[in-house]
């Protein structure tokens, strides 16, 4: 096995930039989309999954890696996270997610993408190979923003590429809103400094501001129709263009909803203005489980190391959500919904399956569950014929904490694994 990983070590160094057709073989491989299979290979043709199986035979000037004793996963897949565009927190000018304003559907979070940002290659490191950057300008879990609704368009991005157009898949994956709450407690996005607030207070505000995102969406629906009945003749304006798509039903609303009353306010809005909606951060949904399966609401789940909020919590309540949505029938996928722990996402799921999660679902919590929420299961999130390959080789289960990457491949490029982790470790072991 040692031999195994010093030639997929080295295979790496060789290609990584250089070729996109191989042949992994004599390895265990795991589609996530059906059963692993031992022995087996993958070969790859242009970037892409040509064949997958116990019986592949290899191609003319197609590199052949040998992957015995070690297993090829797809790569995983962070559903809401801050990498790229969020480097250190604490100083502003390296975390470009705190835009002004109310309603701002026209920002895309790909433009804003750092691709030497130092949390890229740490994440990659763990085997995430593409993230849904959030656009931020909201709160309630996405880490910034205090006065956004409409944040922005979270977009899907491979972890690897010159530049942001290089590693963009899709702009537009689904647009972030922020229903206004009952916030009895509201922290000032300046100093930091929480500010009690009566209830009643709290109340009128809420409304006053449901009332508000309500406008901007008769509005936006107003631009639409004059849009259709004089194409051409209207004034554009990017705020309504950007919305089109989700009016349309062809953008999802990434809409953070942690408890029970707050999915099932989410799930009112989305019904009244007949829109498609994801849920983010969801920890407590109680019975409203029964609601987000019943209406096929999917759900991006964050750290389920968080323990319980409430007195009366279960001390696992937090612990076990993925496998309570599990057994309900409901899909999800899992985040980090930042930067620095991006690379925790694998262990995520791990801490999931110790609460009940079946290993299975939590592998596909980490791949293709991602990528059928945001629409791409056609191109990623399994090792299937056809679909890009992007690929880990591992020296045993992702989800476990000693498992280490040997190998990655990002649409069949080979990906180079150091980090400012590895960088430093060799330099002060070398240390005379």
């Amino acid at each position: 096995m040692r031999v195994s990983i010093l030639i997929l070590a080295a295979a790496a160094a060789l290609w990584a930039g250089e070729n996109n057709s191989f042949l992994i073989r004599n390895a265990t491989v795991h589609p996530v989309s059906g059963p692993s299979m031992k022995n087996a290979s993958v070969l790859v043709i242009d970037g892409k999954v040509a064949e997958v199986g116990e019986k592949v035979q290899t191609r003319a000037k197609v590199k052949a890696i040998d992957g015995r004793g070690l297993h090829v996963y797809p790569g995983m897949i962070d559903a809401a996270t801050l990498v790229g565009i969020s480097e250190i927190s604490s100083v502003r000018e390296t975390a470009d997610v705190g835009e002004i304003g109310e309603f701002n559907p026209q920002l895309r979070a790909s433009i804003a993408v750092n691709p030497e940002s130092e949390h890229i290659p740490v994440t990659r490191a763990n085997g995430v190979t593409t993230v849904g950057v959030l656009a931020a300008g909201v709160s309630g879990g996405f880490g910034f923003g205090e006065i956004s609704y409409i944040g922005g368009q979270i977009s899907l991005m491979h972890l690897n590429g010159w530049t942001w157009e290089e590693m963009t898949i899709t702009h537009g994956a689904a647009m972030q809103l922020r229903l206004p709450g009952i916030e009895t407690r509201r922290r000032n996005p300046v100093t930091g400094q929480i500010n009690p607030t009566p209830f009643s207070e709290a109340r009128k505000r809420q409304e006053a501001n449901l009332r508000k995102v309500a406008t901007f969406f008769e509005e936006a629906r107003r631009y639409q129709t004059a849009r259709q009945a004089n194409p051409g003749e209207l004034k554009p304006d990017l705020r309504f263009d950007a919305m089109l798509p989700v009016l349309e039903g062809k953008q999802a609303l990434l809409i953070p909803a942690a408890s029970e009353r707050e999915i099932r306010d989410a799930i009112a809005f989305a019904e009244q203005e007949k829109v498609k909606i994801i849920l983010a951060g969801v920890r407590r949904p109680g019975a409203a489980l029964e609601d987000l399966a019943k209406k096929k609401v999917p759900v991006i789940l964050g750290s389920p190391f968080t323990p319980a909020q409430e007195e009366d919590d279960a001390f696992d309540a937090t612990f076990r959500t993925a496998a309570d949505l599990h057994r309900a029938g409901v899909k999800f996928a899992f985040a980090s919904f930042g930067a620095q722990f991006a690379r925790n996402l694998p262990y995520q799921a791990g801490h999931s399956v110790a609460f009940g999660l079946p290993y299975e679902a939590a592998l596909r919590a980490v791949t293709l569950n991602a990528a059928e929420i945001y629409g791409v299961a056609d191109r990623m999130g399994s090792i299937e014929p056809g679909k890009q390959a992007d690929l880990i080789v591992t020296d045993g289960d992702p989800l476990e904490i000693r498992t280490q990457v040997k190998m990655m491949f990002v649409k069949g490029e080979a990906v180079d694994l150091e980090t400012k982790h590895t960088r430093l470790y060799k330099k002060y072991k070398a240390r005379p």
